[in-house]
């Protein structure tokens, strides 16, 4: 977790380089905001990795073990978004707009409740995976089902939100959702057809 939070926040801070160079003292403030849930995602896979080499433990079913509820957590997190009225969307008139104070238009504003779409496609993601855990076909699969299925959901969302974190003309997160996508799921596929089935 430690790690987790760390590697979030450098995460963000990597990508915001410019602003936190200005003032490096704010690097160190993350109670103002400034985690990114792909860079937690990374640094608990080379710990964990490192970890499980360190203590002669298979890594994938560890991972397979953890992703289910990784998923769930994330689903639940995401509502913290819609308590601090952050991590939104684009402006939308849909049935199920959520409405803003915009401070600086001094006024509302309506706009895609980005948190609650992520929060339920990854509470359904935990539901699929959870169910697809209890037949294992091989080690691995279903930490490379999370990795494809969160890389999906994020790829699809993260074109709403006006948030997002930027490289150029592109978002990053979405940028990483889609090699995620493309990585793992060559993996699996070689995982699938070439290595060990499950005992």
């Amino acid at each position: 977790m430690i790690v987790s939070i760390i590697s979030a926040r450098a995460y963000y801070v990597l990508f915001n380089l410019k602003e936190y160079m200005a003032r490096p003292i704010e690097i160190f403030k993350i109670w103002n905001g400034g985690l990114a849930i792909y860079g937690a995602i990374i640094g608990a896979i080379l710990y964990a990795l490192w970890f499980c080499k360190k203590k002669k433990i298979n890594f994938y079913n560890l991972a397979d073990l953890i992703v289910p509820y990784l998923a769930f957590s994330q689903s639940m997190g995401r509502w913290g978004n819609f308590i601090n009225q952050e991590a939104y969307g684009s402006v939308t008139q849909l049935p199920w707009k959520m409405g803003i104070f915009d401070s600086l238009a001094g006024e509302y504003i309506y706009v895609h409740p980005t948190f609650i779409y992520e929060s339920i496609c990854t509470f359904t993601l935990f539901l699929v995976l959870l169910y697809l855990s209890k037949n294992r076909k091989f080690e691995g699969q279903i930490f490379y089902l999370y990795m494809i299925g969160y890389g999906f959901i994020r790829s699809l969302i993260e074109g709403l939100r006006t948030d997002s974190l930027m490289l150029g003309v592109f978002r990053i997160s979405q940028v990483l959702s889609i090699v995620f996508v493309v990585i793992f799921g060559i993996l699996y596929l070689y995982r699938k057809h070439c290595r060990t089935k499950v005992a």
